[in-house]
């Protein structure tokens, strides 16, 4: 049986907050190393057509999560926020900082920038119910483009995101233990990208049947919510 080990990420403390800008250019990110390139739920094979891969960083405010999403056909159409976007193209962040399986954050947006966040009392297979919505205060959150969203007449490069997760409200999953963290801390994450394939009609995007998740620690099932298999991430 192939190793089944978690993949594991060391968190940077940095000095200078990045702009939540969406980009990923301002220095303080480049002293941030990139996680391995995000693989199928199930496992190393097969590989992603699209490369994805993120960037995380800390301070005494915020936990900072980056990611980069190469895709030639950037489009969503969900805009109300605290909307299921999962239905459509998107990126997402979980994260359960005591690693017990219970009281555990989920993030998503799309490409427009719409946001959703939940709170699982415990995986759903468990019986666990979502606390839906669940918004941190001093969340933010931006996405940038490279290309035209929503645009079938053109190839994209593909799209990008900043997150800024305030400790204030991480807090409350970490019950007991120091928020933010120590230097040496261990928190349970994953990221993921769900990714929809699409035709083109009367010259609009069109989603089609059989949805992707690609991950940056694989699951080696087909649920994010196993919290025990997510991937660690010490804080240096």
């Amino acid at each position: 049986m192939p190793d089944q080990s978690p993949r594991r990420y060391v968190c940077r403390r940095t000095d200078e907050a990045p702009p939540i800008d969406g980009t990923l250019r301002h220095p303080a990110w480049a002293a941030a190393p990139w996680t391995e390139d995000f693989v199928d739920i199930l496992g190393p094979e097969p590989t992603p057509r699209l490369r994805t891969r993120a960037k995380l960083l800390w301070d005494d405010e915020f936990l900072y999560v980056g990611a980069e999403l190469a895709e030639p056909h950037v489009w969503a159409t969900l805009t109300e926020h605290n909307t299921m976007l999962f239905v459509e193209n998107n990126f997402e962040i979980f994260i359960d900082p005591d690693g017990d399986g219970q009281n555990y954050y989920e993030f998503e947006i799309n490409c427009l920038g719409t946001t959703w966040e939940l709170t699982l009392t415990k995986p759903y297979a468990a019986g666990g119910d979502a606390i839906d919505p669940t918004n941190l205060p001093g969340l933010r959150t931006a996405v940038c483009v490279d290309g035209t969203a929503n645009d079938p007449g053109d190839l994209d490069r593909g799209w990008s995101v900043e997150v800024a997760l305030p400790w204030s409200g991480l807090a409350s999953y970490n019950v007991g233990r120091a928020t933010p963290p120590a230097p040496g801390d261990e928190w349970r994450m994953n990221l993921m990208r769900i990714e929809w394939p699409h035709d083109v009609v009367d010259g609009n995007y069109r989603k089609g049947e059989g949805e992707d998740f690609w991950v940056w620690s694989p699951q080696y099932q087909p649920t994010m919510h196993a919290p025990e298999t997510w991937g660690v991430v010490e804080f240096g």
